[in-house]
């Protein structure tokens, strides 16, 4: 029998759709897809995120996703890298 991927059982055990837990935990959504299909498996560190996601779901939720109080949201910047790739720059 296979084996369901860990990020798999935490993502359905939240009642989550990939692309929110993608978003909610800043996981790449192709990665977690990934993950989650067996073409790819997340490293040690990786996996250490998502026991502790497991663990304290909206702990994770509310320190990735809040900010200080007062602290106005900004709208994403964009500038050219060095090597005339877009990036992404929160300002």
């Amino acid at each position: 029998m296979k084996r369901t991927p860990q990020a798999k059982i935490i993502r359905r055990a939240l009642a989550l759709i990939q692309e929110e837990f993608a978003a909610r935990y800043h996981i790449p959504l192709g990665t977690l897809r990934d993950w989650e299909q067996g073409r790819a498996e997340p490293d040690q560190p990786t996996q250490a995120y998502l026991k502790v996601i497991a663990r304290a779901p909206e702990r994770v939720d509310r320190l990735l996703n809040s900010r200080p109080h007062g602290v106005p949201r900004t709208r994403p910047r964009f500038f050219l890298g060095s090597v005339g790739a877009r990036v992404r720059q929160d300002l």
